[in-house]
């Protein structure tokens, strides 16, 4: 592979009590190989994993590693491409939390109102729920992965209004050779949209009454103590939430940390452990071997099950429950090949394989 093309900056966690926002110690403390760990710093940094800019490691809720292979260091916000669909699904159980959506299974028609007729009418188009959109699996005919698909993700980008754009989809065909939702596994057919993330984002705003990002500092960010994110907006003012989102590679962990404790973070409930269990529970079949929650990928690595927030040019916070792990990889590996399986490797081959206890 083509070594790295810029200077790395390596830096590693300050093995203290208390580093800022984290409790730290040593790998070994938390059991986890240190030697393992500088053998993967030393592969990052000789190009075996093209890229990647930083890779952080929980373990027990303390960090035990933290690295940056780039010139922007700690503090940058880092742009997390579509993990931040995870952080709208965060958002969606707050504001279920919070009784401003009843549940998973409201319509989504009730929630944006006053729009223009939607082109495409068709009643199963206004029955579509809170959780369709969650688990990628609503009747819309919207496929980033088919570039010849309405609703393709490139295509929402070249008009105003992205919302509707969504709205406007037709409904999906089931051909013979791909089986309608009520023969799929879990009852859903999975199809990657990110229009209707986009569109969960608009809902959810509605429903709180307060812009996206202000009801995210309200009860996500600050709670987490989560500082300055950087939203993306579309052209009509709205914060993307179906990606882009900048947040530091730590703020990224804590999101992933809230998760592995079931909601909590330092004592606090932050997000309801019940939504946390849903999010985390299969509800559409993505790929072989790949299911899905609500905006959460869920794969299985060297045995162990694993919740994944995940974006393009392979970007992953991962959180192994067995293990009490999480952890960060943040990448530039935009228009290279299978990134998804790059950072994937480095997960299995080295982050998990330095579990030693």
């Amino acid at each position: 592979m083509k070594a790295f093309a810029f200077a790395a900056a390596l830096v590693l966690a300050p093995l203290t009590t208390q580093a800022a926002d984290w409790t730290t110690a040593p790998p070994a403390a938390e059991g986890l190989s240190a030697v393992k760990l500088d053998a993967m710093s030393a592969a990052i940094k000789a190009g075996e994993f093209q890229k990647i800019t930083s890779v952080l490691v929980a373990r027990h809720g303390k960090l035990v590693f933290e690295a940056y292979y780039d010139q922007d260091g700690a503090e940058a916000r880092r742009n997390t491409r579509s993990a931040t669909k995870t952080v709208t699904a965060m958002l969606t159980g707050a504001a279920l939390a919070r009784g401003a959506l009843p549940s998973v299974d409201a319509p989504i028609k009730a929630y944006l109102k006053g729009r223009p007729p939607a082109a495409n009418p068709d009643p199963r188009k206004d029955k579509v729920t809170v959780e369709d959109l969650l688990t990628m699996s609503s009747i819309a005919e919207c496929d980033d992965d088919n570039s010849f698909s309405r609703g393709n993700e490139e295509r929402m980008y070249l008009i105003e209004d992205w919302v509707g754009f969504y709205l406007d989809l037709p409904v999906r065909g089931f051909p013979d050779w791909n089986p309608k939702p009520e023969a799929s596994p879990y009852g859903r057919s999975f199809s990657y949209c990110t229009a209707g993330v986009v569109t969960l984002g608009q809902v959810v705003q509605n429903a709180v009454k307060k812009p996206l990002p202000a009801f995210a500092d309200e009860v996500l960010f600050k709670p987490l103590g989560i500082e300055n994110p950087k939203w993306q907006m579309s052209p009509t003012g709205l914060a993307m939430g179906g990606g882009g989102l900048g947040l530091r590679s730590r703020d990224l962990l804590k999101l992933g940390q809230l998760y592995a404790n079931g909601g909590q973070w330092e004592g606090q409930q932050v997000l309801p452990a019940a939504f946390v269990k849903a999010s985390v529970t299969p509800h559409a079949n993505a790929r072989e071997n790949t299911d899905y929650g609500y905006l959460v990928w869920l794969q299985t690595f060297n045995g162990h099950k694993a919740w994944l927030m995940s974006g393009s040019g392979g970007q992953k916070v991962a959180i192994v429950p067995d293990l009490g792990l999480v952890a960060v990889i943040t990448t530039a590996n935009f228009g290279v090949r299978q990134p998804h399986a790059i950072s994937e490797k480095l997960l299995a081959d080295h982050i998990l394989a330095a579990v030693e206890k």
